[in-house]
């Protein structure tokens, strides 16, 4: 109906190609326009101004022989003053971008490592976006965004990646753990030489309550009797203890102290053995 009527409609974001007897005069931007048939105008086609994108996927060889695939995204868009360029230079214009990606990421890959493909993929787009831009600009085409999405490399390599990461962090993590217990032996150790001293000077003064004990006790008992000794009463003394000492190892049921020699005449050999010693280190 429209085609009768000589009126044709151009949709928003579209553009349409007007010819003359076969050949190109203007480009009819959206909404109604008039094209007279009979006088040999006709419409060639329309043109979309929208964003495209289109992805492409590119197996390639990095400088350390891996086999990677590598999916770029290209946004582009026809420009509306380009219009004729866009529509009459280019037959297919996704294999013609594609034919370029191809070109640029198989000759930046093959100059890196695989670890670099991973660090430098913003550097590989910017590339691929350059020499796009350059490329279909003379057809009437904007390369609005190019993207690197993916870089898939063979499963083994992932795999083999993957087990010198773990291993990598299973190292850090024995070294961590065997740190710790190195802190945890060094703290143990000063703890214990704490409790050691601690309970050294325990023992010193429980040692020195008891000497002074026994001190004052020699004392006293020598001033209210007349007659005895400083050796009479430490023999009464150890005797008091040895007996207290049986008492409490048979009150016992599970005692694990024994005295050998144990028998009472052993105590004069004790209190000799005690007194003698005392002696020596007096004279020394």
């Amino acid at each position: 109906m429209g085609n009768l009527f000589c009126c044709v409609q151009v949709d928003q974001s579209t553009v349409a190609i007007k010819e003359k007897f076969g050949r190109f005069e203007d480009v009819l931007e959206p909404g109604c326009h008039c094209l007279p048939w009979f006088l040999g105008s006709q419409l060639a086609g329309h043109l979309s101004l929208r964003l495209q994108q289109l992805d492409v996927r590119c197996e390639t060889k990095t400088k350390d022989n891996v086999f990677v695939n590598v999916v770029a995204s290209i946004q582009y868009r026809a420009l509306a003053d380009k219009a004729s360029d866009a529509f009459y230079k280019l037959t297919n214009t996704r294999t013609q971008i594609q034919a370029y990606v191809f070109d640029v990421i198989r000759a930046s890959v093959p100059k890196l490592n695989l670890d670099d493909v991973f660090e430098q993929k913003t550097e590989i787009a910017k590339a691929v976006e350059e020499e796009l831009e350059k490329a279909m600009s003379a057809y009437g085409y904007e390369i609005v965004q190019t993207l690197i999405v993916d870089i898939e490399p063979d499963e083994h390599v992932k795999r083999a990646m993957n087990e010198i990461n773990a291993a990598a962090r299973l190292r850090v993590a024995a070294n961590e753990k065997a740190e710790a217990e190195k802190i945890l032996q060094i703290k143990r150790a000063e703890g214990e030489a704490e409790s050691k001293y601690l309970s050294g000077l325990g023992i010193a003064r429980q040692r020195q309550a008891i000497v002074d004990g026994l001190r004052d006790s020699v004392l006293g008992f020598s001033v209210n009797v007349p007659g005895t000794t400083a050796k009479d009463v430490m023999d009464m003394v150890l005797v008091t203890q040895y007996f207290d000492t049986m008492k409490e190892i048979g009150a016992a049921s599970k005692s694990s102290a024994v005295f050998i020699p144990h028998g009472p005449g052993a105590v004069r050999d004790v209190a000799t053995q005690i007194r003698d010693g005392l002696l020596q280190a007096t004279h020394q």
